[in-house]
């Protein structure tokens, strides 16, 4: 009898699933882009899911983030990981419940392949950006930028813009001016994560 595992990924191409089953992706940030990634790589059959956030989960992540009432007041990592072992039970979920700095960010995610960014500000964007080029500069970095409003499915979109460095988003929406909504958040998040899928596979 064919078991669970085996039917949840039997629609996948069979020369995927192993390679996806053993690939370790990092996801700094658990919010808006964060959680939505995680969901799309879990339900892709990732083996391996290292996330880290310091916040918790509020009533006004719920319009955009992959949390439920009952989970207001947990660190978002920990409600992150309990969602994604309800979708896909046969993946791993290391979580970090801390604030990412420079010092930290090598140590935590120095055994994944790539890392997907999912900060809310420029700063920790930036931050980030030079800590891993620095440190990981023959790993790819998938960066969030431009999520902000409605509509522009045309305007979003991947680019490489150095190195191993990838941006998805419209890059001009900021959502400090205009809020972030739904549909537009998972979008990017969804091209974050099939740029993973796509850096994983490329050697299939």
């Amino acid at each position: 009898m064919e078991s669970l595992e085996a039917a949840m990924f039997s629609k996948h191409d069979p020369a995927v699933v192993p390679v996806l089953k053993k690939a370790r992706v990092g996801i700094a940030g658990a919010g808006g882009l964060g959680s939505n990634a995680a969901v799309f790589l879990a339900r892709a059959g990732v083996g391996t899911l290292v996330l880290a956030d310091y916040d918790v989960v509020e009533p006004s992540n719920l319009n955009r983030q992959h949390f439920f009432v009952d989970q207001i007041g947990m660190p978002k990592v920990e409600a992150l990981r309990d969602n994604l072992l309800r979708i896909n039970p046969y993946s791993s979920y290391e979580i970090h419940h801390l604030k990412l700095h420079k010092e930290n960010i090598p140590a935590i995610y120095e055994n994944v392949e790539m890392l997907v960014e999912a900060f809310d500000t420029v700063e920790m964007k930036l931050l980030l950006i030079e800590t891993w080029v620095r440190r990981f500069p023959e790993k790819p970095l998938i960066v969030g930028s431009g999520i902000a409003g409605y509509g522009g499915n045309n305007d979003c979109r991947t680019e490489r813009i150095f190195g191993r460095v990838y941006v998805c988003g419209d890059n001009t929406s900021d959502a400090v001016i205009i809020p972030p909504i739904a549909p537009k958040v998972a979008l990017v998040a969804a091209l974050q994560a099939n740029q993973a899928l796509e850096l994983l596979l490329e050697k299939k």
